[in-house]
Order: C-alpha cells, then structure tokens, then sequence
C-alpha cells in the first residue's frame, strides 16, 4: 500500500510502499477514505510530541470501511464505515481509566504518534477506539469530529448549564462547538489574536454575540474593556 510516511522530526513527508498491515486480535484493518490534518499532526512532524516513535505515519482524523478483522472482535463487521481518533488505547483499569479519563492513562497511546495513523490507503485500530459513524454525515464533515470535535465537547460537557460561553482562539473546536452553542440559545464570546479580523469575522458569522483580541495579560483586560461580557462570563471562561 501507499503512505505518507514520517521517519524522523523535522523533515518532509515521504511517500512510500510498505505492506498492507494485518490486524491483531482487538483490531479493524480498515481502507482509509478521508483523514483531515490537525495541529497535532504538525507536532509530530516538528518533534515536539517527545512519546512519537518514529518513523511514523500521521493521521488521526481516519474515516473508513473496514475490510478485515479478527473472529474475537465484535460490533463490526465488513463494509461499515467506521472513524479512527486520536486515543488508540489506553489500559482499562487504572484509576484515570476507570473514571472515564483515559487521556490521562500512563500506557496510552495515540494515532499518529505511536500507532500509524490515517495518511495511507490501510490502517488498523482496536475496535474499542473506533466509532460507527452515521451516514447522514459526508466523509469531509465527519472526519473533523474525530479530534476537534471529540475535545471540544468533552471541554463542552464540564461546564454546566450556563447561558454565556468564551472560547480563548477560535479554531477548529471553538467553531464546531459554536455551532452547537449557538443551537442551544448559549451566547458565545471569542477571543483572538489581536489583528486576526479573519477569525473574528468567522465567529461572528456563525453566530457568536462578540469577537475581540486578546491580550497578553489575559482576559481580565478584556472584561474591563468589554462592557457588554455579562457578569457570570468568569464562571464560563
């Protein structure tokens, strides 16, 4: 198969011929459709993920069919498309991961930084990380809500039934989550770099009730200058 494939921090991607991999016993071998570029991708190529093992192939907002797995792996079967994110495995019984924060597990371990990712026609993943994915989303729609849209709304979920939101940047999560927000009648706040109109423009279009820069000292300059951030912003931000 091909793949785009990082031997080491600091140089360019290459692509090269290796064999299809086979998929073990908790793992899809899936045949890759889409997978988006995250920030964290160019960590990896940059070195500053110091856990990569290279060489490595990137990629970890994978969307997919699978065309193979073991007879020990249950809830998928051949054809269904599935979606591949950045946690691939964690251990599944120490105290982070029996609170539902794998994330924080000692052992684990991610696409596209210690298990090959999504830049290639194949990959596999344990089936535990992977999602059935809905059909009304096309492939470019989805591939997103893998990592970005994953972060952001389990950052989302901790904060509670409040009506006032601020997102400090405006990237991927913050867009998404926007959109959400902005569903559910929330009032969302975006903070910038100062200078990024295109960012601010952005927000605003889709919904925001406010775009300002931000500055180095944080967001209390911004509520001092800012009379229209409500009171209760601080419980939110």
């Amino acid at each position: 198969m091909r793949a785009m494939q990082l031997d080491q921090p600091g140089t360019a991607l290459k692509l090269v011929e290796i064999d299809i991999p086979t998929p073990g016993s908790q793992q899809l071998l899936v045949k890759v459709r889409t997978c988006g570029v995250c920030r964290t991708d160019l960590h990896v190529l940059d070195g500053e993920l110091s856990q990569t093992i290279y060489p490595i192939i990137p990629g970890h907002q994978i969307v997919g069919n699978v065309v193979g797995l073991e007879s020990k792996v249950k809830g998928f079967s051949p054809g269904q498309r599935v979606g591949i994110p950045w946690l691939g495995f964690s251990c599944g019984s120490c105290e982070y991961c029996r609170a539902g924060k794998e994330n924080l597990c000692a052992e684990a371990l991610y696409t596209g930084c210690q298990i090959n990712g999504g830049f290639a026609e194949y990959c596999v993943a344990d089936h535990r990380y992977c999602f059935h994915l809905p059909d009304s989303y096309q492939d470019t729609q989805v591939a997103p809500l893998l990592c970005a849209g994953l972060i952001g709304y389990r950052a989302y979920g901790m904060i509670g039934d409040v009506s006032h939101i601020g997102f400090m940047g405006f990237g991927a999560s913050a867009h998404i989550l926007t959109q959400l927000a902005v569903c559910q009648d929330k009032s969302i706040y975006a903070f910038t770099r100062k200078g990024d109109n295109k960012a601010q423009e952005f927000a605003l279009q889709l919904g925001a009730a406010a775009g300002n820069h931000s500055h180095t000292l944080g967001l209390i300059n911004l509520f001092q200058d800012s009379a229209d951030v409500p009171h209760d912003f601080l419980k939110t931000g």
